[in-house]
């Protein structure tokens, strides 16, 4: 009989619910076969299918796109540029194996300069975000602003959801919960065959769909106090998403749509993932959202024009030059504004997503990159590969 591998008995026990934490879940009605392919859906060999086949894998939630279509006009030319990385002058057009691209889109000044599809992928195809959705979801708590749904940012985020009331967010605000320091206890760590906090959070919510991602933040317990430390998290998102949802009294997918992706000029329907079935689950709205390669680049198209798109003012400006700068100048680690990363020396930001999703805005060279791969996990050189690109890419000049 063949030994189990390490990974092999870390799927065992998430299968026969014996991991931490899974004692007081309820049993799991996902097909065992579904669950392990959730499990190994990150893998290097397959995640350059899985990243754009989320609909096959997981229970969604249409974000429905109507009226017209946002055109963008293209003139493609050849990436001739090259790009500096560690000791290497690179090709542009290396870069796309390289750095395990699927999809490439770059425009300038609204236009579309190179629109690049690989791997069994094309216009249609929707594409998971990863993590990109979290500056998706600023952009929701924005809006949530505007309409005066929020009174505040500096409000405690228990005035809207009483049910954190007992745990360590009970004195945190929505703009500490924004910046990634709200302080709690919750440490961004996947070793499913060691599983703390958030790889159980992930088992139980996104594998087995046996609790809801959100519920965790009810429970746990303050590590930092609120705004003294930048640690990135993915619950602190989740109850974004969750403050969405009670405020506007929609669910996450019906406020996008109504009021982004509809008025944006979307070509197609998103969809979150859901961490449960209809009339249970939630949106995945820190990290599951999935969108054509043009419809993410309209969306960092809205952004870099400070809230316009297709001459419709969609999210106030004074946000947006908000969100996308340092929350905290001062703090050197964090690079971070509200949910979008920025780039010391350089106006430009981007959403980041794992394993390598990218939609990168460069204000000064008025440049939208939308980049969307498969890297292999925890392998951190496609990361500072890709960031060299877009930076060369940021200030090509096409001819």
């Amino acid at each position: 009989m063949r030994r189990l591998t390490k990974t092999g008995v870390a799927l065992l026990a998430v299968l026969c619910g014996t991991v931490a934490g899974a004692a007081d879940a309820p049993p799991s009605d996902v097909p065992p076969a579904i669950q392990t392919l959730r499990w190994h859906m990150l893998d290097a060999g397959v995640d350059t299918l899985t990243f754009h086949s989320m609909d096959q894998i997981f229970t969604t939630r249409k974000v429905g796109h109507a009226g017209p279509v946002w055109e963008l006009p293209a003139d493609t030319r050849p990436m001739d540029f090259t790009y500096r990385f560690g000791d290497e002058t690179v090709p542009a057009d290396a870069f796309l194996e390289r750095a395990y691209t699927n999809a490439l889109l770059i425009m300038k000044d609204g236009k579309i300069v190179t629109e690049i599809y690989r791997n069994n992928t094309g216009a249609d195809t929707r594409f998971m975000s990863w993590s990109m959705a979290k500056s998706i979801t600023s952009t929701l708590v924005g809006l949530a602003l505007s309409e005066h749904r929020i009174t505040s940012l500096d409000d405690p985020i228990v005035t809207y959801l009483p049910e954190l009331k007992d745990g360590a967010y009970k004195d945190v605000t929505i703009r500490q919960v924004l910046e990634m320091r709200s302080g709690v206890d919750y440490e961004e760590r996947y070793d499913f065959d060691n599983p703390g906090t958030a790889a159980t959070n992930h088992i139980d919510s996104l594998i087995k769909n046996v609790t809801r991602f959100a519920d965790m933040a009810r429970t746990l317990k303050q590590k930092h106090k609120p705004g003294a430390v930048f640690e990135y998290k993915t619950i602190d998102t989740a109850v974004l998403g969750w403050l969405v949802e009670r405020v506007s009294g929609m669910t996450a997918s019906a406020y996008l749509a109504s009021r982004v992706w509809e008025p944006l000029g979307a070509q197609s329907d998103g969809f979150f993932i859901m961490d449960g079935p209809p009339g249970v689950g939630r949106e995945f709205t820190g990290a599951g959202f999935n969108a054509t390669l043009r419809d993410y680049a309209r969306f960092g198209q809205m952004v870099l024009n400070g809230g316009v798109a297709n001459g419709h003012r969609i999210v106030p400006a004074d946000w947006l030059a908000q969100a996308t700068v340092p929350a905290v100048p001062s703090d050197p680690k964090a690079n971070y504004g509200y949910q979008w990363w920025t780039i010391p020396n350089s106006h430009a930001f981007y959403a980041l997503g794992l394993q390598g999703q990218f939609i990168y805005v460069d204000p000064d060279t008025k440049t939208v990159v939308v980049k969307l791969s498969y890297f292999p996990p925890g392998d951190d050189k496609p990361y500072g590969e890709s960031l060299a690109f877009l930076a060369a890419a940021s200030h090509w000049t096409p001819k």
